[in-house]
């Protein structure tokens, strides 16, 4: 073993192959929340990609929970169907394990798909009410009751028991991003003045007693972890310093790993450049003891091995790499000198095989 990032990484009950992960990327084609033929070809590929992990996409919890009309859902019998019929078939397509992240959208959902404006649903396109910590002021948005606080925690520990069933290795709870966690957790989104605002031991509450929920139903062979926020790069939001505290807290209730981003609560300049937001994870690695992967354009085969090599996180997360090239731990592996096991179909481009891989860049 010659590099850092094909080295094998235990979190918890389960064993990975190697430090790379194939970032949750929505794809905005299912139907009713399930997952259609989009979902079986493009998750099959990065099944069979040479990441050590695959994360389906954020997959919303209940119906209310999703960003636009074709979200991925796990909030009904046929939902839970369709994704054990992709995830078998993804079994049979490549050795990567496989997870999936659990997310309410909170005030960022009934919005048209990406490609169509992303703009919120028109009264004639079949908008729905969203929740948020706190409410709009034009009325768009319902600050959450305690009843809908039970009601969305009660979805996600629903969702858990039915990603069980599919058989997935990995369960991520979605705290980042701007989403309904994301937005109890920020001052900037959270302007309540009972126990779930203010403070940040308050703002934690809601978000935390979802995890705690979610592991208590996950069995221990199953990696539960979580997608935390490390600054909202505005003023008055949330710090890193705050992210440590939160990912400590969500280590004591049995947490495994969290992967941390950033962004997404409220406009932000972001100076975004290559690894941008792997100093937030380092600084939670240095301070929390578990697992912490780090994400945020990371690109080249070296870039993510200097990034393990140095200690800052346990593992990296790729997201647009892999749109653009699915097998770029294939390609990584020949940068870097280490060998893959190639798929029997596709080993005759293995670089011993095939002289062509020597006239690559």
């Amino acid at each position: 073993m010659n590099s850092h990032l094909f080295s094998s990484l235990t979190v918890g009950a389960q064993t990975f192959s190697n430090r790379i992960v194939v970032s949750p990327m929505c794809q905005y084609s299912a139907n009713d929340g399930c997952a259609a033929d989009w979902h079986r070809m493009h998750l099959g590929a990065l099944a069979g990609s040479g990441a050590g992990l695959v994360m389906v996409e954020a997959t919303a919890v209940e119906r209310a929970g999703r960003i636009t009309h074709a979200c991925l859902g796990l909030y009904s019998d046929a939902n839970e169907s369709a994704l054990a019929q992709t995830i078998a078939f993804c079994r049979t397509a490549g050795s990567a394990k496989l997870g999936i992240q659990l997310a309410h959208s909170g005030r960022k959902g009934s919005c048209e798909v990406p490609w169509d404006g992303g703009a919120k649903l028109a009264a004639n396109r079949d908008p729905w009410p969203t929740f948020a910590p706190s409410a709009s002021g034009d009325g768009s948005v319902v600050a959450c009751t305690q009843a809908d606080l039970d009601r969305i925690k009660q979805a996600f520990v629903d969702a858990a028991v039915r990603a069980v069933k599919v058989g997935f290795d990995v369960i991520e709870v979605h705290a980042g991003h701007g989403y309904l966690l994301h937005q109890f957790l920020s001052p900037l989104a959270n302007r309540r003045a009972d126990q779930y605002g203010g403070e940040l031991e308050n703002r934690m509450r809601f978000p935390l007693d979802v995890f705690e929920a979610v592991r208590a139903v996950v069995p221990e062979r199953i990696v539960v972890g979580a997608r935390i926020t490390g600054s909202d790069w505005v003023d008055g939001g949330i710090t890193v310093q705050e992210a440590i505290v939160f990912a400590r807290e969500l280590a004591t209730r049995g947490c495994d790993y969290v992967d941390v981003t950033s962004g997404g609560v409220a406009p932000a300049k972001i100076p975004v450049g290559p690894g941008y937001q792997v100093p937030f994870a380092s600084e939670i690695k240095k301070s929390v003891g578990i697992c912490v992967r780090a994400v945020g354009m990371i690109v080249t085969a070296q870039q993510a091995d200097d990034i393990i090599a140095s200690g800052a996180v346990d593992a990296v997360t790729l997201a647009r790499a892999f749109i653009d090239n699915p097998h770029w731990p294939y390609e990584a592996a020949r940068v870097l000198g280490e060998e893959l096991s190639y798929p029997p179909q596709y080993a005759r481009a293995e670089p011993k095989l095939w002289p062509g891989s020597k006239l690559k860049g």
